[in-house]
């Protein structure tokens, strides 16, 4: 088996097993680049099980996870005179928790950035995650789970979710690395990694996370660019101006800062330092 690339740490291990022994979904929140989407998909792959995937966006509704019908095929078909329109059912499209409920193994659900949806569709799907089941009004039939999926749904926090959603979920906050853990991570990503180059990197990365005003803190993602970068150009550690942070910017620091708010943020910063050595 290849050595997997997600440090699944302890509590995050505890919180994975009491969803699944209290059978409801994991919600798990933190701040972008914490490895909230891909919990799941490492999740999935301990588990051997099958993984589908639900990324949420603004217009997403709850029933597309369910299943959607498709009447404008339908209608096109039926002035076609085609025979597949006598049977409905083939313009029934089925949605992820569809194919969960019916598949024959349990499966890990992912419902990715619900936050994004408004804020009545955590409570449309109440119903459904509650029974495992739900009804298509057109087929007049009902799916039923005939296994209950492990469901991972992530939020970066951009709005509240409804009081009875959190009542029915196992609540996990996402703390971001420490420098151990962070280690781990990159050596997980990059197993041959130079020490001091690794070292030098964390000091600029997360010196530069504590910067008062960024707009947006560099995140574990952007980290591992930044050092698939140096690695490539295979940098020396001294080269990174670790001890220099506030002098001048990181080498290809545009893997690490990700608008230009705080690039001008940290030229103004670097500006008063100087200002301030004279």
């Amino acid at each position: 088996m290849n050595k997997p690339d997600y440090i699944l740490t302890d509590d995050l291990q505890l919180a994975v097993d009491a969803a699944i022994t209290l059978e409801r979904p994991l919600l798990v929140k933190g701040e972008p680049g914490t490895g909230k989407t891909e919990l799941a998909i490492d999740v999935a792959r301990r588990l051997n099980a099958p993984l589908l995937q639900w990324h949420i966006k603004s217009s997403t509704k709850a029933n597309q996870g369910l299943y959607e019908y498709d009447a404008v095929s339908r209608l096109r078909d039926s002035q076609l005179g085609e025979a597949r329109v006598k049977d409905i059912a083939n313009y029934i499209l089925h949605g992820v928790l569809w194919d969960a409920f019916t598949t024959d193994e349990r499966a890990v659900v992912l419902i990715d950035e619900i936050d994004k949806a408004d804020i009545e569709f955590p409570n449309d799907l109440l119903q459904e995650l509650d029974r495992m089941s739900f009804d298509v009004y057109e087929t007049r039939e009902t799916i039923t789970a005939k296994h209950r999926p492990l469901i991972i749904i992530t939020s970066n926090n951009e709005k509240e979710l409804p009081d009875a959603f959190l009542r029915r979920c196992f609540f996990h906050y996402i703390e971001f690395p420490d420098r151990s853990t962070m280690s781990q991570i990159v050596h997980a990503h990059f197993p041959d990694v130079k020490k001091d180059l690794l070292k030098a990197a964390l000091e600029v990365f997360f010196d530069l996370r504590e910067v008062p005003g960024l707009k947006k803190k560099p995140s574990t993602s952007e980290l591992l660019d930044w050092l698939k970068l140096l690695i490539a150009d295979d940098l020396p550690a001294d080269a990174l101006g670790a001890e220099e942070l506030r002098t001048v910017l990181p080498r290809m620091h545009g893997a690490l800062l990700k608008n230009e708010q705080d690039i001008h943020l940290f030229e103004r910063l670097i500006f008063l330092h100087k200002q301030r050595q004279r």
